[in-house]
């Protein structure tokens, strides 16, 4: 498959909200309870510095999503930080990967200084072999600071990389 990166537009609505409500629907990576619709999306989505979409160049379907945006206000905001969303029948296809590496490069270009990842699921042992892949550092480890679906409670570890 191949895939290319591209800048969301109005349009993708449909697509960008079934990927991020499986992720939330997932219940083990993102803290969000509440799923977005096709009329809460647009503002979600909009509010964002940056909403990366992976398209399969093929079908011209996206795969994958990412959200771009400070992590902090003020003498903080050079701070970025982002989320990561990968359709269930495209995880393991090295789409996140992409995702990520496209996300460090707008975030540059977009004159953040850092990004810093402040609850990856300890669990997510993914997630955590590819943010440490791409050289972003742990900076700790919050015990039980995310609640599973399933009602227990998982560490989350935070990470920073130098843009």
């Amino acid at each position: 498959m191949s895939v290319m990166m591209r800048a969301y537009q109005p349009r993708d609505i449909r697509d960008a909200v079934l990927i991020w409500n499986q992720v939330v629907e997932d219940g083990v990576a993102f803290p969000q309870l509440d799923l977005l619709n096709e009329a809460s999306g647009p503002d979600f989505f909009a509010s964002q510095t940056y909403t990366g979409l992976a398209v399969d160049e093929a079908t011209g379907e996206a795969v994958g999503l990412y959200i771009l945006h400070p992590n902090n206000i003020g003498r903080c905001g050079h701070i970025s930080n982002a989320s990561f969303a990968v359709r269930r029948d495209h995880r393991g296809q090295g789409v996140g990967e992409l995702l990520v590496r496209d996300c460090l490069d707008k975030a540059r270009e977009m004159g953040f200084r850092l990004m810093q990842f402040n609850a990856v699921v300890a669990a997510n042992a993914p997630a955590l072999h590819l943010y440490e892949k791409l050289g972003f550092v742990r900076l700790g480890v919050v015990p039980g600071g995310f609640l599973m679906k399933d009602g227990h409670y998982e560490d989350i570890v935070l990470f920073y990389h130098t843009l």
